[in-house]
């Protein structure tokens, strides 16, 4: 009797779709100033500061495995999606090393940020570089003019979303001024989720797919990013930071107006909360308060129905059976780190 092979796991379908894509990102990598190409070999943890080989950790590899997905759901050959790939993947390396820099994030990966182990100037300029070679890989690719035009769109979504983000953290915790979870909630789709859905949609778009399989599939990626998010956010308080990387708390001492922290808000219990946020040594506190209040419940509540929203879309979306079986696995993976 043949033995039934059993479906593919997400790490699996990461590793497939890392196979392909990265020699091709190291190709377009290999293309820059050699300088900037150093900086931007080492973001992506292929190699120290000055170019000596490394095996840092890097990136999961998640939006370079949904423009492949999103390729294989239109019907193609995986393949055909990793201009796509390598595209979004610039785009999120670039928007990393900005990051860091706006929010003073001196490590990355267990590593000195770039902007730490090069200096700001020429992290940015990295970031720019990034960025500039991105657009370059889709123009290049068959359909290219189309493939601009919605990495496009994604970046004015992804920097709208980043610019609240900044924002919220000068408005006040409550009253008439105080950030909404109907606010945040674009914030994430906009920072998180544009990219996740450009990503899956431009890999559709290669693949052949229509306007409407095309769109579809940006609108699952945009409800997987807010859930993926919100998961974020939750362990950003609460997690592992063996398993995350970040030190717990990090974004209670930083202050930040994250999901948990606006659900608990709304709480009579919360009352003390405000005083609590960004006070030194008080992230404990914070963190068991914004728990008793509902916080973390409200969270993954949200992050549970963002998931459900993405599931449905997936599933409704034109797509190869296999390539719809991988995506939802993926999904899963995505956003089951806390649920």
């Amino acid at each position: 009797m043949t033995a039934v092979q059993a479906p593919p796991s997400a790490a699996d379908v990461l590793d497939r779709c890392r196979r392909w894509t990265d020699p091709a990102l190291r190709e377009a990598v290999g293309r820059l100033h050699p300088w900037v190409a150093e900086m931007a070999a080492y973001s992506f943890g292929w190699c120290e500061v000055g170019g000596a080989p490394a095996a840092a950790p890097g990136g999961k590899g998640v939006r370079q495995a949904l423009a492949v997905l999103g390729a294989e759901a239109a019907g193609a050959d995986g393949r055909t999606g990793v201009p796509a790939a390598v595209a979004v993947e610039l785009v999120h390396a670039f928007s990393l090393l900005h990051d860091d820099i706006m929010d003073g994030d001196a490590t990355r990966r267990r590593r000195p940020a770039v902007w730490q182990a090069y200096g700001t100037g020429p992290a940015v300029l990295a970031g720019d570089a990034l960025f500039a070679l991105a657009v370059q890989t889709l123009a290049r690719a068959p359909r290219g003019a189309g493939a601009v035009r919605l990495l496009s769109a994604a970046l004015a979504d992804l920097v709208r979303g980043q610019a609240d983000d900044l924002l919220f953290a000068a408005r006040p915790c409550t009253g008439p001024g105080r950030v909404t979870p109907e606010e945040y909630r674009a914030m994430a789709e906009g920072k998180t989720g544009a990219l996740l859905g450009c990503a899956v949609a431009l890999g559709a778009l290669l693949g052949g797919a229509d306007e409407a399989a095309v769109g579809a599939l940006d609108q699952a990626g945009r409800r997987l990013g807010v859930a993926f998010q919100l998961v974020d956010d939750v362990l950003g308080i609460w997690g592992d930071p063996d398993v995350t990387g970040k030190p717990v708390g990090g974004d209670l001492r930083e202050g930040k107006k994250t999901y948990p922290v606006l659900a608990a808000l709304g709480s009579p219990a919360a009352r003390a909360l405000p005083g609590l946020l960004g006070a030194p040594g008080r992230a404990d506190e914070a963190a068991a308060l914004i728990e008793a209040a509902g916080g973390r419940t409200a969270a993954l509540a949200e992050a549970r129905a963002h998931t459900a929203a993405a599931r449905a879309l997936f599933t409704r979306a034109p797509a190869v059976p296999a390539a719809a079986r991988d995506l939802l696995r993926l999904l899963d993976s995505l956003v089951g780190r806390a649920l």
